[in-house]
């Protein structure tokens, strides 16, 4: 059963949409916001990465930085760059790319969801972000920028959304830093939005699949505020966090891929002979060779790719973990053969969203700054489901989902 709410959400009038609206804060470094947000007092980037406000260098974690996101985040509603609605509605957001368009339903979440696991996750996070991102909550009172969910498609809730948008968008725009369109409708209708709270109460489970640090910063400052309120009744705005829920069968999970900087001391030869160990490994030549299957790799090495293909017996298909191409890659090549043992820390390796194409992993090879590229198969929506289903966790750096939301075009105040 997920519980969730309309919300009187905080957005640009539509003649500034394009000037507010920005990519989300975890996708580019300081000196990247700093770039995009030039000349442009209104861009969000001032709320999301405040630290672009002061001198180069400065630490986004400073409580300077931190207050000042709350200062800017006054100052555009002071200014008219940000309007609450008067009465309380949900959202659709549409994304389109290349062709194709996704449309998901901006929610209001509820913390208690997140506490029984009935929101599910499939990555672990960690503290330190965490707390990054529940000081920013703290500091705005408000979730400025959604997480972003996938849940059971369901054919009502299909239905309504197609009839909303048969009016015309709010917001309707190609956005300069993705080339991105981006759709944006509110729903006004008291017994549309009755009728999308009930449904929601029939689904079992909603799964979050970008946005587990937000997710989890939102839910523990919600119990915070919850313990602080000796008149909490349960229905205080706080109890509820901002999210795009979008259908299952509409989302595609891209491929996430690896570069690592050497060969364990090995050379290309035995690298390759301590492979074939495990994998059917051929030659392709000069041409990008992309994975075409579960237990398919790609691998570029000195100038040339390879296909490579995980033999009978070296994986569990009955197992959700075990039969990932992530775990099949990091047990068998990345910590069996290069020595690399945990994902998340060791610097030998970095990570490359499949949206930067394989000519990508080629690039930094050839530059000389890393020896080897590996490319997986993508992840499925099914696999990640079953995974959260199970309890369990997914390895770092298994999904990329694209396109990114888009933060700005509402935001959650938490009173």
């Amino acid at each position: 059963m997920a519980i969730i709410k309309p919300f009187k959400g905080i957005r640009p009038p539509q003649n500034l949409v394009e000037k507010v609206a920005s990519r989300p804060y975890d996708v580019l470094n300081s000196q990247e916001a700093r770039v995009e947000a030039e000349g442009n007092p209104m861009s969000l980037y001032h709320i999301i990465k405040p630290e672009i406000d002061f001198a180069p260098g400065t630490d986004e974690h400073e409580e300077k930085v931190y207050n000042k996101a709350a200062e800017n985040f006054a100052k555009f509603q002071q200014e008219g760059w940000l309007l609450q609605d008067d009465v309380e509605k949900y959202y659709v957001y549409a994304q389109t790319m290349n062709g194709k368009t996704q449309y998901g339903l901006v929610v209001c979440a509820n913390v208690e969801d997140y506490v029984k696991e009935n929101i599910k996750k499939h990555e672990l996070t960690r503290r330190d972000k965490e707390e990054d991102r529940m000081k920013h909550v703290r500091v705005n009172n408000a979730n400025i920028e959604p997480v972003f969910f996938a849940y059971p498609h369901h054919d009502e809730l299909d239905a309504i959304v197609a009839d909303i948008i048969k009016n015309k968008p709010i917001y309707d725009f190609i956005a300069s830093g993705d080339g991105f369109g981006h759709h944006f409708w509110t729903i006004d209708n008291a017994e549309t939005i009755a009728r999308i709270t009930e449904i929601f109460t029939t689904i079992p489970s909603l799964y979050i699949a970008d946005g587990h640090h937000r997710s989890a910063a939102a839910a523990l400052v919600g119990l915070e505020k919850q313990k602080a309120n000796p008149h909490h009744t349960g229905n205080e705005e706080y109890n509820f966090f901002m999210a795009v829920c979008f259908p299952d069968n509409q989302l595609n999970i891209i491929d996430y891929n690896r570069v690592v900087k050497d060969l364990n001391n090995l050379t290309d030869e035995e690298f390759l002979t301590k492979l074939k160990e495990n994998f059917d490994v051929k030659k392709q030549g000069i041409e990008i060779y992309k994975p075409n299957k579960l237990h398919n790799f790609s691998l570029y090495l000195s100038g040339n790719w390879y296909s490579l293909t995980a033999k009978a017996g070296t994986y569990n298909d009955n197992d959700p973990i075990a039969v990932l191409d992530v775990t099949i890659s990091s047990n068998l090549i990345l910590d069996r053969i290069l020595g690399i043992k945990d994902l998340r820390s060791d610097k030998r390796i970095d990570f490359i969203g499949g949206i930067r194409g394989l000519g990508e992993l080629q690039k930094r090879v050839d530059s000389g700054e890393m020896r080897i590229a590996l490319a997986l198969y993508p992840v499925s929506m099914k696999q990640l489901i079953d995974i959260a289903d199970s309890g369990n966790i997914m390895p770092p750096k298994t999904t990329w989902f694209e396109p990114k939301l888009r933060s700005g075009l509402v935001i959650h105040k938490l009173v």
